[in-house]
């Protein structure tokens, strides 16, 4: 089953557990968006076009994170006339997790948003020790707030769960959470495997070895 949704402008065919980038809506990370404007609907029951928008359809997903696009410069120069000008442009866009496409006026099950408890300090794991639940994604290098917000919501909470990937869950998540190759680049499989081990995490061991170098210059 999938729909075709207009949002911002432009039009997206999307399915349920789709990860999608569209152009910035209001809200916070966790809340319930959901698209009025459906232009098309193929369930089992056959294919529904609007006319424009399909009646009582509408589209149901979860705000994953509010992000920005990559820099666009935009440079212009007038020959024989010492006229310049540069300027840099970051779109500013949402990330949206689709999770349910809704037929006959259909409302979705909206989950209260629950108060965000304050996180304690987690210290780093002792050599020797795994980490007590192996919940801080962000001993991982290379893994910061933004990303571990997209691994979260995506229902990656601890080092086992990395720790496990092979090539097709490396794959997967790269292209849902737009990775871009980051988890295979900076070896996350090896690093989750690591700090299960007791190991350090590789950060702190870097940290120390810049801190020892520069003393013996």
């Amino acid at each position: 089953m999938f729909a075709v949704i207009k949002t911002g402008g432009k039009q997206y065919k999307v399915a349920a557990e789709d990860v999608i980038t569209i152009e910035r809506l209001p809200g916070e990370a966790g809340e319930t968006i959901i698209f009025n404007d459906v232009l098309l609907v193929q369930d089992g029951a056959g294919l529904q076009v609007g006319a424009p928008m399909v009646s009582g359809a509408s589209v149901a997903g979860m705000l994953v994170e509010q992000a920005r696009g990559p820099k666009v410069i935009a440079f212009k120069k007038r020959r024989r006339q010492n006229s310049r000008r540069k300027r840099g442009h970051r779109q500013d866009l949402s990330i949206v997790k689709i999770t349910d496409i809704l037929l006959g006026g259909a409302k979705p099950s909206v989950k209260a948003k629950a108060a965000k408890p304050e996180a304690a300090p987690m210290p780093a794991p002792a050599a020797g020790t795994a980490g007590a639940a192996g919940h801080n994604l962000s001993l991982i290098s290379g893994i910061g707030p933004t990303i571990e917000k997209k691994l979260i919501a995506a229902g990656i909470t601890s080092w086992s769960q990395i720790a496990a990937w092979g090539p097709d869950e490396l794959a997967k998540f790269d292209k849902e959470l737009a990775l871009r190759g980051r988890a295979t680049r900076e070896e996350w499989v090896e690093q989750a495997k690591e700090l299960l081990a007791g190991k350090p995490p590789r950060a702190k061991v870097d940290q120390a070895e810049l801190a020892t170098d520069s003393k013996n210059k």
